[in-house]
């Protein structure tokens, strides 16, 4: 029985991404890692085919109480898919819901935490969702704004983007590593490398090169236009994987929307340099 790594965002933080680069660098492709074949290595803790071992109703039919009641459950059945660290996607927010915690302490080793600024993801998920700008823009300043229930996600909360940041972040601890998406974008072989190093291994440099190149928002968009990608939100027209790059809100959001971010979550967005 292994422990888990959650590999662990606000929605369009990165997370894909990051779960692309263990895969090249962890399994060593000789090509670039098939995008829908990202669950080799990174589970989900949503996949509502999980959860029918212990209810075998629709997914669609549970309360967010006999998710909270199945999640535990579910959480340790995870630590069976390795002898050592299992990583695992999450989107919830760290919290306690319905007297449950939605990332099961008892069963974790630790975190990959990865932070974006909510301008920039205000864009890249207004897009995702199929939903106007504002409409996202309310959302992610929506304390009790959630996702999945349906027959292939259970329920998934993130609160607000500032709850979500905070409920990870705060306290600082060494079993969780904070990423900036945008540390990322300017300096990824350092960057990934300390990831590694964080894991407990010493990166090879060419080993570490080619899994940043293979995982390249250029790499991962050429897959997704030629074949697809299965994670797309159903009936979306609009691409999983946008430009990658930061600051697009500077010409996508007008000044109105950008005050409302700020004025919503200015307090994390200046803690986290995004000010």
């Amino acid at each position: 029985m292994g422990q888990l790594i959650w590999i662990a965002s606000y929605p369009k933080s990165g997370n894909t991404w990051m779960r692309a680069f263990l895969h090249n660098y962890i399994r060593r492709p000789q090509t670039p890692y098939d995008i829908d074949k990202l669950t080799d290595l990174t589970a989900s803790d949503i996949n509502a085919g999980r959860y029918r071992r212990y209810d075998p109703r629709p997914a669609s039919q549970y309360s967010i109480a006999d998710v909270q009641r199945m999640r535990p459950l579910v959480h340790r059945d995870l630590t069976g898919l390795d002898t050592t660290l299992v990583f695992v996607k999450t989107h919830n927010a760290r919290l306690t819901v319905a007297g449950v915690p939605l990332i099961t302490p008892a069963v974790t080793a630790g975190a990959f935490y990865l932070v974006r600024d909510p301008r920039d993801v205000a864009v890249s998920y207004s897009r995702h969702r199929g939903r106007s700008i504002d409409d996202t823009i309310a959302f992610m300043a929506d304390p009790e704004a959630a996702t999945g229930g349906t027959d292939t996600k259970v329920y998934e909360r993130q609160g607000t983007w500032s709850d979500h940041v905070l409920s990870w972040t705060a306290p600082p601890s060494p079993r969780v590593r904070v990423v900036r998406y945008e540390a990322l974008l300017e300096s990824p072989l350092a960057t990934f490398g300390q990831l590694i190093q964080w894991l407990g291994g010493a990166p090879e440099p060419d080993r570490l090169a080619r899994a940043v190149q293979f995982s390249s928002f250029q790499e991962l968009r050429a897959q997704e236009q030629a074949k697809g990608f299965t994670e797309r939100v159903a009936g979306s027209t609009a691409p999983f994987f946008g430009t990658g790059r930061s600051g697009t809100w500077r010409t996508e959001l007008t000044p109105a929307q950008q005050a409302r971010i700020e004025r919503d979550h200015g307090a994390m967005m200046q803690l986290f340099g995004y000010r």
